[in-house]
């Protein structure tokens, strides 16, 4: 007998608690192949087998042997044939239907020889140490649009699940990322395509190591999607979603060797592939960050200790996870439960949300796990049968729905049942009578929270029950942390940017505290006040929301981000929201502005600052609801819809305008409560701020603004108009750390403008690097050999985005340096040298710059316009077509432009038929409409391709923003081609793609 008693028996943790770096690097210099070689050696003796593989034939061959051997089964000829023909290797499925296969359908059927069928599993994702694990290296692609030759492949029973390509040390990481881009693009897809079977891509230096899913949020990124195969579409292009691997203290394990004993360690690597993958209703594949996966764990370990311990029902059984807002707690609690859900000895899964943070998404993916998970928030009948089913394992439900079901039926049986109890986001507002009622009701539970601004003693209120005041009080042991400093750190979410804006000033001789806070408040609303701030926002609105830089959001090509203005009270936003309106029309300023608000009987409680907001209209004082349903009656106007005051009409109205914000179709938001948590939208960049916040309430609020979205996006803005510094201090020192004040929020302008000292290290500033500038590359002059090239594309681009983040400064205004037209030069130069780098894509010369393609993005949303030019145009025409000095700055214009470059021949032919009698906008419009059309028709013709399809096509494109070259759009107006002279019909659609797209380009923006 055991002398030991065994609480719980558990397999290794996929993330180490705390990591020592233990690689020895020797002194000398480690080449490419050195490095490859001694990854691949430290693989070998971590169990890795290693196979000699070059070609596809050996791989299949391979991919058989493994197959047969996980699924104790010989396949005959024939059967292999079909099954890999039908099931692994299908010439209609492409990345997207390969990543559903491995995520969600792993159990393949086999028809037989015989006619019956037998399941064949590709992973066991029961018994993991099951699968077998292999690696090969130089694989040899020759079927692709070029010839390629991979770095290092993990075969996982034969497949191709995790690539890793390789830098020699010294070099910039982001060259190994781009080279993945670039078999994406030429060869994963080739032969029998099992390369697109890759769920994971690591990037290394070295120095560096990183990891990335195979696809990513498309709809934050700008996919060009030319001349790619359907199947290659939706790929990662955006080096900001790669992510470190880290230590359950958030520490990155960087070195290549140091990864390769943790991550690519067995357990851990078949952990997250068969268990930290989420394939969401987007066919997005998510793989799971290190703190989410620890987190996760460390739930389900405590699960299984409590309930071994018989320690179910207590605070002991459960705890809070605190990770900060934006890191993606969502995510993290609904892996949590669906893992849980999983035990053999828990009943029911609760997964706790609040009505207004129960956003769409959330019910697809819970519903695509268990069909009608989340149907239980739309009625208490519908969650009392899913309760009493005792084939429903895990149901998505409300606060208010759970607190409604406990009061109705005490004493049920169900009470007795085992039930994991998670809350996505555990406000305070979970700490009184419903906390109590869950804890008298329930017998066998654990209770999690998750939260990114726990209840401490320093931001505790004083009312309410003392033995329910702080989060660990309510939930228990905090079991993982993951701070606003550890995200910004990581990339994954964007630091503030603040500014203070002085809107009272008082007399010399009045103290605040003579001030009593209810007249303070009376001042604050003052009209005068209000219609300063509002002048304010609206002259500033355009620069801090940078309205003049475009970029693609789903498909849609839009300028800029949109805002939320947060006040005080109702009567204030009724204030905001008519002296906007009525500025905006005068000023003949187009923005889409709406507001929001109910009944809160709290509504300016200082102890806090967002207290528990109900869709509840019906007790709003008749003038609010009255005004409330005019705003509403205005935004149906706007976007042609029929919501209104009522209870159901008014719940459509906030998940219509969450939406819209979304989408960024809502230029402006006045909130006072709602909104400022749980909102996630990223083209949020603007908080623009005239209300008390503090603690968590603050850092709930900032939030808002600072998911990250593309390079254009560099930090959330925040605009106070009251002094909220030591507010805010205080919140990012409780939330943060002592020090994390320069992390968490960006440097002064001066700092930026001047340059600035950091670590013993010289910051250039703005005007030190264009002194730079001016001296070594003076207008005018050639820019002769390649590092000097590379040292202009590396000096104006470090110029880009400093002008980028000071753009955001209202000193910044007249404070440029250079010219507008010498700034046009040296644009011009920049992609100019680009283009020339670049136009040889297999010259080395493509990696000149690890930030080459981050600049580029910046110098297209800085483009000079079509209104600018046609404004120059008209310009010239005032001086009766004579002053050619204006033509020169229309060509400097157009070629400092990546935009205006393909519109440039159709300008000068324009301008070529200006003359006395031309209407500049008019004729402009005319003469755009008929060579369009002329273009076009010439097009189709020597094309020869169907006319009105063709025509249906680039309408289309053009409302949309985007010219689809992938799918059957292009093969619907193809002419008849043999279908057996393939390479013929190939090359045809291929040429048809690149002028489709040249005219695309052409009128893209001015039609």
């Amino acid at each position: 007998m055991s002398l030991y008693n065994v609480i719980v028996s558990s397999t290794e943790s996929t993330v180490v608690a705390e990591y020592t770096a233990r690689y020895d690097h020797s002194g000398s210099y480690q080449s490419e192949a050195a490095l490859e070689k001694e990854f691949i050696r430290v693989l070998q003796t971590q169990g890795y087998e290693y196979l000699k593989i070059h070609d596809e034939t050996t791989l299949v061959s391979n991919l058989r042997k493994q197959m047969e051997l996980l699924n104790s089964y010989t396949f005959t000829e024939n059967e292999w044939k079909r099954f890999f023909s039908e099931c692994i290797a299908s010439s209609n499925e492409g990345i997207v239907e390969k990543t559903k296969k491995i995520q969600m359908d792993h159990v393949q059927i086999l028809k037989r020889d015989d006619g019956s069928t037998k399941n064949i599993y590709l992973l066991d994702k029961k018994n993991i140490h099951n699968n077998r694990l292999q690696v090969i290296n130089q694989y040899e692609e020759a079927e692709g649009t070029h010839d390629t030759r991979y770095d290092v492949t993990i075969l996982v029973n034969g497949l191709p699940l995790v690539h890793v390509e390789l830098k020699r040390r010294g070099v910039a990481i982001r060259e190994a990322f781009n080279q993945i881009k670039r078999y994406q693009r030429d060869s994963f897809w080739a032969a029998s395509g099992l390369f697109e079977y890759v769920q994971i891509f690591i990037i290394s230096n070295g120095t560096h190591t990183k990891y990335y899913s195979n696809t990513t949020r498309a709809s934050h990124i700008k996919e060009s999607g030319e001349g790619e195969r359907r199947k290659s579409k939706k790929t990662s292009n955006s080096f900001e979603f790669t992510s470190f691997w880290a230590d359950g203290n958030n520490k990155a394990i960087a070195d290549l060797m140091d990864f390769t004993k943790t991550f690519l360690a067995k357990h851990s690597l078949l952990n997250v592939l068969t268990k930290y993958c989420v394939f969401t209703t987007e066919d997005l594949l998510l793989v799971m960050r290190p703190y989410q996966i620890m987190a996760t764990e460390r739930i389900l370990s405590r699960i299984e200790i409590s309930t071994n311990y018989k320690k179910t029902g207590t605070l002991d059984a459960g705890g809070y996870v605190w990770h900060t807002t934006g890191s993606g707690k969502t995510l993290t609690s609904f892996k949590t439960a669906q893992l849980a859900s999983a035990l053999p000895y828990v009943d029911k899964v609760l997964f706790v949300v609040d009505r207004k943070d129960l956003d769409y998404q959330t019910m697809r993916e819970y519903d695509r796990f268990q069909k009608g998970a989340a149907n239980s928030n739309t009625s208490t009948r519908i969650l009392q049968k899913q309760l009493e089913d005792s084939t429903s394992h895990i149901i998505i439900t409300t606060i208010q729905k759970l607190d409604v079901f406990i009061s109705k039926n005490k004493g049920h049986d169900l009470f007795k049942k085992h039930f994991v109890i998670i809350f996505d986001e555990c406000h305070r507002s979970q700490f009184g009578e419903m906390h109590t009622k869950i804890v008298k009701a329930f017998k066998k539970y654990h209770l999690f929270g998750f939260t990114g601004t726990p209840i401490f003693a320093a931001n505790a209120g004083s009312g309410g029950n003392p033995l329910m005041r702080t989060t660990p009080q309510a939930f228990g042991e905090k079991l993982h942390t993951y701070t606003i400093v550890d995200a910004i750190n990581d990339g994954n979410v964007l630091p503030f940017r603040i500014d203070y804006v002085n809107t009272v000033k008082m007399k010399a001789d009045v103290k605040d505290k003579d001030v009593s806070s209810i007249d303070t408040e009376k001042a604050m609303a003052d009209p005068a006040r209000i219609r300063e701030i509002v002048g304010y926002i609206l002259d500033h609105f355009d620069q801090k929301t940078k309205r003049n830089m475009f970029y693609s959001l789903q498909g849609q090509r839009v300028s800029g981000f949109n805002s939320i203005l947060a006040v005080s009270s109702i009567e204030v936003a009724k204030k905001y929201y008519t002296e906007l309106k009525k500025e905006t029309a005068l000023r003949g300023q187009r923005l889409n502005i709406a507001t929001i608000f109910s009944f809160s009987a709290n509504e300016a409680d200082p102890e806090d600052v967002f207290p528990d907001e109900d869709f509840d209209t019906e007790s709003l004082d008749q003038t609010s609801r009255e005004f409330l349903e005019s705003a509403i009656r205005d935004y149906n106007e706007d976007f042609n819809t029929s919501f209104g005051t009522s209870s159901d009409k008014f719940q459509n109205y906030y998940k219509d305008l969450s939406l819209r914000m979304k989408k960024r179709e809502v230029d402006l938001l006045i909130v006072v409560n709602m909104f400022l948590t749980g909102f996630d939208a990223t083209t949020l960049n603007t908080l623009w701020v005239d209300k008390n916040l503090k603690q968590h309430g603050l850092i709930q609020a900032f939030s808002r603004t600072n998911r990250i979205l593309n390079s254009v996006k560099t930090f959330g803005n925040i605009v106070c108009f009251r002094n909220l510094q030591d507010a805010t201090d205080e919140a990012i020192a409780l939330f943060g750390d002592k020090d994390a004040e320069s992390i968490v929020l960006l440097k002064s302008y001066t700092d930026y403008y001047e340059g600035y000292d950091e670590n013993g290290k010289h910051q250039p500033g703005y005007e030190e690097l264009i002194d730079e500038l001016c001296l070594k590359f003076p207008l005018g002059e050639q820019i002769y050999g390649e590092q000097n090239q590379k040292d202009f594309i590396k000096l104006f681009g470090a110029i880009l985005r400093l002008k980028n983040i000071l753009t955001a400064f209202d000193d910044f205004e007249n404070n440029e340096i250079l010219t507008l037209r010498d700034y046009q030069d040296y644009q011009s130069v920049y992609i100019d040298i680009y283009q020339e780098l670049t136009k040889d894509k297999t010259s080395e010369k493509e990696k000149i710059n690890e930030d080459i393609e981050f600049e580029l993005e910046l110098i297209r949303q800085v483009e000079i316009n079509i209104d600018y030019i046609l404004m120059l145009v008209a310009k010239y025409h005032q001086t009766n077509c004579e002053d050619k000095s204006i033509l020169v700055s229309i060509d400097k214009a157009i070629s400092s432009s990546m935009q205006l470059r393909s519109k440039k021949e159709l300008i000068e032919h324009f301008i070529d038929t200006v003359n006395a009698a031309t209407n500049v906008d008019e004729d402009w419009r005319k003469f755009v409409s008929e060579q369009k059309e002329t273009d076009l028709n010439q097009l189709i013709t020597e094309e020869k391709l169907k006319q009105e399809e063709t025509k249906r096509l680039m309408d289309n494109s053009f409302r949309d923003g985007l010219l689809k070259t992938t799918g059957t759009d292009i093969d619907k107006i193809m002419p008849p081609v043999s279908r057996f002279g393939g390479g013929n019909r190939t090359a045809k659609k291929q040429s048809v793609i690149e002028k489709l797209m040249d005219f695309f380009e052409k009128y893209f923006g001015i039609v």
